[in-house]
């Protein structure tokens, strides 16, 4: 039996022909592309050579601490420091509760048994089910005495002996001995070892707060304790508010500047707005290209042009987003319902009137949310741009980041970037309901 197919249908099989061979074409062209970039950015490679060691010790370092207990070998002075930094140095009466000093003799208790002893001869350090560990200088080298054979945790030579444990790290060279005794937190948050408030207890800070004599008698308490606070010589929480601001102001700079500025040209770039072609054109290519260079490029530019700080890199965002807001308002614009300006047009209403009150207001809604989004998303783009130009929360991140060892503030600069962010995003969606639907 012959089946016929009618001619009519011809054209409507190949079609659906074609369109299977697409269906199946798309992702066999998006399979290849990712098997492509799985071997040009060599994910295999990158896997094998992950140090997934390092990254817990990066992690570890954003929520912990170290405090270093030195004593220099020539004068014999000991001293106890959150980090080895000065300003966070313990004073001689206030040591840690782990920390002993007594005449030459300083006993340092890293928990579990763990013990570190300094003296007059030399320093020791007992490690539960190993032994105890003596290192004395003679004739201007390091003996060391140990258990054999010597464990790969212990590391010795002529000149320096290094012992890193769970519990700690033990350093002992020529110049000085040192241990490191790690703590989870973030120390001296709130004050730091030159403060009168340093050490005490909730309960403590709320008495003096309330009740208990003054400490300083040119001001209460309460002041005393918000002045420590604000000028941490650790944390720098002044400083760290004052870069948010910086970083807030340079994103509010550069997104209305250019906002007001855009609006003028999309304008004159509108096609229903500007009869001029070739006005038209220069303003879109113009717009292009500022919008086409990124902010980024543009920060390095300018600060090489007016000099690095705030300004530049709100000025910088500025040039960008001029070009972003002249193409989405022109457009806007264009879509405009003409019927509305005809209306306006009949009452004798000029060019500017008739902008005012014609096209403005259908406009305004998208033109104010394109412009919070902005402002939203520059916030956080401000983090970057500052950091380059010098300015704002960016520039202390960079600066953490460059000293390899202050993780915990770098966790903290971030957990304020992304508060920052979200703080910006609640306040875009208040003004957007306020302003764009009246609630």
């Amino acid at each position: 039996m012959t089946v016929s197919i009618p001619l009519t249908a011809t054209p409507l099989l190949a079609s659906f022909h074609r369109r299977r061979l697409i269906a199946l074409a798309v992702p066999a062209v998006i399979l290849a592309y990712l098997v492509y970039i799985f071997f040009a950015f060599d994910i295999a490679g990158l896997a094998g050579r992950a140090r997934l060691d390092n990254a817990k010790i990066l992690l570890g370092d954003f929520v912990s601490y170290k405090t270093h207990v030195t004593r220099n070998n020539t004068t014999g002075a000991v001293t106890v420091a959150v980090e080895g930094e000065a300003k966070g140095t313990f004073a001689p009466g206030h040591l840690p509760d782990w920390v002993k000093v007594q005449g030459d003799t300083t006993t340092v208790d890293l928990g579990a048994g763990h013990v570190v002893t300094y003296d007059a001869t030399g320093a020791r350090y007992v490690v539960p089910g190993y032994g105890t560990i003596d290192i004395r200088p003679e004739g201007g080298k390091l003996t060391l005495t140990a258990p054999q054979p010597l464990p790969d945790w212990i590391n010795a030579s002529d000149t320096r002996v290094s012992v890193t444990t769970s519990h700690g790290r033990f350093a002992y060279t020529r110049s000085k001995v040192e241990t490191f005794r790690y703590a989870p937190g973030w120390p001296l948050f709130f004050f730091t070892p030159d403060s009168a408030f340093f050490g005490k207890s909730w309960g403590e800070l709320a008495t003096l707060a309330l009740w208990e004599p003054r400490l300083e008698a040119a001001q209460p308490n309460i002041l005393g304790m918000v002045h420590d606070f604000w000028t941490n010589k650790m944390w720098r929480h002044g400083d760290v508010v004052w870069a948010i601001g910086e970083t807030i102001l340079m994103a509010f700079l550069g997104t209305m500047g250019a906002a007001i500025v855009s609006l003028p040209l999309a304008f004159l770039a509108a096609r229903n707005m500007n009869r001029l072609a070739p006005v038209r054109f220069a303003l879109r290519r113009v717009f292009d290209f500022v919008r086409g260079v990124d902010a980024l490029i543009w920060t390095i530019i300018l600060s090489r042009a007016f000099g690095p700080g705030p300004m530049t890199g709100a000025l910088a965002m500025l040039v960008t987003d001029t070009g972003s807001f002249g193409k989405t308002f022109s457009e806007a614009l264009e879509n405009i319902d003409e019927k509305q300006v005809d209306g306006i047009r009949s009452t004798g209403a000029n060019t500017v009137q008739r902008a005012r009150w014609g096209v403005l207001p259908q406009v305004l809604p998208v033109l104010l949310s394109q412009v919070l989004y902005f402002l939203e998303s520059n916030t956080r783009s401000a983090t970057v741009v500052g950091a380059i130009v010098g300015g704002g929360i960016g520039l202390l991140l960079t600066q953490a980041i460059q000293t390899q060892k202050d993780w915990e503030d770098v966790a903290y600069y971030v957990l304020l970037i992304i508060g920052m962010v979200m703080a910006m995003d609640s306040l875009s969606g208040w003004l957007r309901r306020k302003l764009i639907k009246g609630e």
